[in-house]
């Protein structure tokens, strides 16, 4: 497929999966409740390693919420089996069993639409303490808290592999299996496995710095590559099993290591990897074959197949990253002492299901909740805050808000512009009469703009599918891709990084509304054009990608919930 085959695929592709008032992007229309797709993927034969499941107060402890987001204020983990069981713990783990009656399902610490999971996890790493004295690839298997070896390498190829990257550095790779999504969600389903997969890249960045790691998604690495580090094309281990697509690979690296590898000098870190040493994985010993996943074969959606094809990511440039030595803070001690622990935020994490329609908060806690979500550079490092250095790219997406319950603030339409140097152009895209006035009380370095006033609330619910959630919530947004110009820049393939940095921001808005003691969720269905009329956009220069709520949760007392892992937890209701 040429270039421009390949980005005429795409724009087909989300042309034709966006939802309108007159019809809803293609579907089954039905659930086919007996072929629903097995959340946890196994590789049969392939030896478990069962990672410990550790309490609260056990070694790594997890800082405060906030320490996270403050750099260097977290000292580095030692890389060994623990550490890893947190990472994974935080990132892509059970965090609870529910129940309802006879049925019972699992949360994780990622999100997902429809908690489908379409999202899997591989860790290739050296020789670690606990888990094996030499260098291997890794399934995780979230239901089991475990790593299945998939692959042994020798020592001598992953040094070489890793020879530009700071000492006990290590890959983490996502794949997805479009399946899960599809078989509820349709052709629509690609989408959510791309903003499923940039959850992903916000959890495992997240977890990363509650252990004072650092983690970046080598994005100059072709999907080929990825195939080969993660196993995804040996037909012979999916043979009768649903399979699985590349989507990215991410760096990982202890914060100290990297600092004694500086040493005061200034690095610079390829943002990709020598493709034929990639495939010299391919060479080495493996086990374990894929469980399949539906008693019956997926529905062919040959939509998702082309654009598939169409957004693989070729041999990019290996862009890189620099890294230098930046002098720690003065004092480590925490800086809230009494704030909530990073990691029982992450594990209180959840979905919204209905908002209560009363709730508001402060305009202080949300202008501080939007400052999270922004990619501005730190000076005095050049990097930017967690987790937006785990995307060395220039940011694409902007927030289009409905805001209906903020103490001090006018109810109506906001735009937060990520990247200020894009205000004209976005001023230049929306609506002529929209007034662009600044906030009350808004900080200086926020660029938050109010548009109109009035009650949004109707017309938040009636784009977002009719949802009551959408309009109930003390805001809603939706995210705004500068479209166009990056298919166009970057290539067809990066249609997924702009549904990753959504999901990055999903996230971020996730932690920040349970730290607020509220609630969050994202919303996948709305209304595509009808949006972008509200906004004033008229052309595909600006396309939103994913909504998004915030609000007062409302408990259903009918639910209980369950400890992840181990049947000696006491239940609780939620």
């Amino acid at each position: 497929m040429h270039d421009a085959d390949k980005l005429e695929a795409v724009l087909r592709y989300h042309e034709c999966t966006k939802h309108q008032f007159h019809r809803y992007a293609r579907s089954a229309g039905t659930l086919d409740w007996v072929n629903q797709p097995n959340p946890f993927r196994r590789y049969e034969g392939a030896p478990l390693t069962q990672l410990p499941i550790l309490g609260a107060d056990e070694e790594p402890v997890s800082p405060r919420y906030q320490e996270i987001y403050r750099r260097g204020a977290v000292p580095s983990a030692p890389l060994m089996v623990r550490s890893l069981s947190r990472l994974f713990e935080y990132a892509l783990a059970l965090s609870a069993w529910k129940q309802a009656g006879g049925t019972r399902w699992a949360l994780r610490s990622n999100p997902s639409s429809g908690n489908l999971h379409p999202t899997e996890g591989y860790l290739l790493i050296g020789a670690c303490p606990g888990l094996a004295p030499a260098p291997g690839l890794y399934h995780y298997a979230p239901r089991e808290h475990g790593l299945e070896r998939r692959a042994n390498a020798s020592a001598e190829w992953f040094a070489q592999l890793m020879r530009e990257f700071p000492p006990e550095a290590f890959l983490v790779g996502l794949s997805s299996i479009h399946w899960r999504e599809a078989w509820k969600y349709g052709e629509r389903a690609f989408r959510y496995c791309q903003h499923d997969a940039g959850h992903a890249v916000g959890t495992l960045r997240i977890a990363a710095g509650t252990l004072g790691w650092s983690a970046v998604v080598l994005h100059g690495l072709a999907d080929e590559s990825i195939e080969a580090l993660l196993g995804l094309n040996r037909a012979e281990d999916f043979a009768g099993a649903e399979r699985e697509q590349p989507e990215l690979v991410m760096l990982v690296w202890p914060n100290e290591a990297a600092g004694r590898w500086c040493a005061g000098a200034q690095r610079t870190l390829p943002l990709g990897l020598d493709p034929l040493l990639a495939r010299e994985l391919t060479k080495q010993d493996w086990c374990g074959t894929a469980n399949r996943l539906s008693r019956d074969d997926p529905i062919d959606w040959a939509v998702i197949d082309e654009v598939t094809l169409a957004s693989r990511q070729p041999t990019g440039e290996r862009d890189g990253l620099d890294l230098f030595d930046a002098p720690a803070p003065a004092h480590r001690s925490a800086a809230f002492p009494n704030g909530p622990s990073a990691g029982r935020i992450i594990r209180q994490r959840r979905s919204l299901l209905a908002c209560d329609g009363r709730t508001s908060i402060t305009a202080e806690r949300f202008y501080a909740m939007l400052a999270r979500v922004m990619p501005r550079v730190e000076l005095e490092v050049n990097r930017r805050p967690l987790p937006w250095d785990a995307m060395a790219w220039e940011p694409r997406i902007h927030l289009a808000l409905f805001v209906h319950r903020v103490d001090g603030l006018d109810p109506g339409l906001y735009v937060l512009v990520r990247d200020p140097a894009k205000l004209d152009k976005l001023k230049r895209a929306m609506h002529r009469h929209f007034d662009w006035s600044r906030p009350p009380g808004c900080p200086a370095d926020l660029p938050l703009h109010r548009l109109e006033s009035g009650d949004a609330r109707q017309l938040a619910t009636q784009v977002s599918c009719s949802q009551d959630i959408a309009g109930d919530g003390v805001f809603s947004l939706g995210m705004i891709a500068e479209y166009r110009d990056a298919l166009f820049t970057h290539g067809p393939w990066f249609y997924r990084p702009l549904f990753w940095e959504t999901g990055v921001i999903g996230q971020v808005l996730y932690l920040e509304a349970e730290a607020a003691g509220i609630g969050a969720t994202g919303i996948g269905c709305f209304f595509d054009d009808p949006v972008h009329q509200v906004f004033g956009f008229s052309d595909l220069e600006f396309q939103s990608l994913y909504h998004f709520t915030v609000g007062g949760p409302v408990r259903d007392s009918r639910l209980t919930t369950l400890a992840p892992y181990g049947a000696h937890a006491q239940d609780k209701k939620d």
